[in-house]
């Protein structure tokens, strides 16, 4: 399939894990597109590989604001986006018991998962108001929808504003031609997310972890990249602000 040719895609977080596999996907099926990451060694790793030989890298740090914008003034000299995924976020290690967590490991959370988003966000919107035409996708979490049993109160409380956000977003901008979702993934058994769980719970907490989830296994990425793809396609012109699960059914709601 070649669903995104003729369209623009920015991704935060790019290089590694999800954000990786969701720019091969896109530039698999014909998008032009561009990766954003903080860690030149993350991006130098990726460069290596067949699959993403047609992904522009950009080494930024999402957090700091002067250096996002200047980053975006030199893309959209030759480029307007017409799609944006929000993956860079994560739970940092920070702990899980609530009463462990510092201002700090609140705020950089929250600056990292929410704050990104919106300033990414703020920046491309003008493209896609401007064509009538906008696909935004945000990485929300199984976290941010039913509490997590590895993460803690910041990251679960980051995740349900970016997952509210959505909302709003979808709101406003869907009579300009803007669709926004999120994707709400259960545990992803990327590198970073093997290591937490290891230090996090047993083996026979994981194992009892695993017999929770329906369909009976950990996500991979391939199942994320996926939805971020039918959401960001034209088959999902008349889905906006919804939170699509994908857990294996750990989390449902109806």
């Amino acid at each position: 399939m070649k669903r995104f040719e003729g369209r623009t895609i920015l991704v935060s977080a790019g290089a590694d894990g999800l954000g990786l596999g969701i720019c091969e996907r896109f530039a698999a099926e014909g998008g032009t597109v561009v990766a954003l990451d903080k860690s030149k060694e993350a991006i130098e790793a990726a460069q290596e590989r067949n699959e993403a030989e047609f992904i522009r890298f950009e080494q930024v740090d999402l957090l700091d604001q002067k250096s996002v914008v200047e980053c975006f003034t030199r893309l959209e000299a030759d480029l307007k986006f017409d799609t944006l995924v929000n993956n860079a976020g994560g739970s940092l290690h920070t702990p899980r018991a609530f009463l462990e967590e510092s201002d700090e490991d609140w705020d950089r959370l929250l600056a990292l998962n929410v704050t990104a988003a919106v300033r990414l966000t703020r920046l491309v919107l003008p493209h896609m108001l401007e064509a009538g035409f906008g696909r935004i996708v945000n990485l929300g979490s199984k976290a941010g929808r039913y509490g997590s049993l590895f993460t803690g109160a910041n990251y679960v409380a980051a995740k349900g504003a970016v997952q509210s956000m959505t909302l709003q977003l979808a709101q406003e901008f869907g009579p300009m031609g803007v669709t926004c979702n999120a994707v709400c993934p259960g545990a992803i058994l990327t590198p970073r997310v093997e290591r937490l769980l290891s230090e996090r719970m047993t083996p026979e907490e994981r194992e009892a972890a695993v017999l929770g989830i329906p369909v009976g296994r950990n996500g991979r990425v391939e199942d994320v990249t996926a939805a971020v793809a039918f959401l960001a396609s034209e088959e999902a012109s008349f889905i906006t602000g919804q939170l699509l699960d994908v857990n294996g059914g750990q989390g449902m709601a109806s």
